[in-house]
């Protein structure tokens, strides 16, 4: 295979985990993990400098979750 042809199937999966995500479906990459959308609502926090109280507003964050054959490679 050459490096473009595996360039193109590298964007590929890419843009298929993308699309996946922005729907807010999860992939999932067998031996190697799973990609999901995760919800964190709106929160207080405190600025450090002026020690006022602000609100963070809520987002969508990715969450990766390593699949165990991979957990097990890195921890050998």
């Amino acid at each position: 295979m050459t490096e473009a042809q595996s360039k193109t199937i590298v964007e590929g999966v890419i843009g298929a985990a993308t699309a996946a995500a922005v729907a807010g479906n999860e992939t999932s990459l067998p031996g190697f993990g799973e990609f999901k959308v995760k919800e964190t609502p709106e929160r207080k926090a405190r600025n450090q400098a002026t020690v006022a109280t602000i609100k963070v507003a809520a987002a969508k964050k990715l969450a990766f979750t390593p699949a165990k054959a991979l957990e097990d490679l890195l921890t050998v």
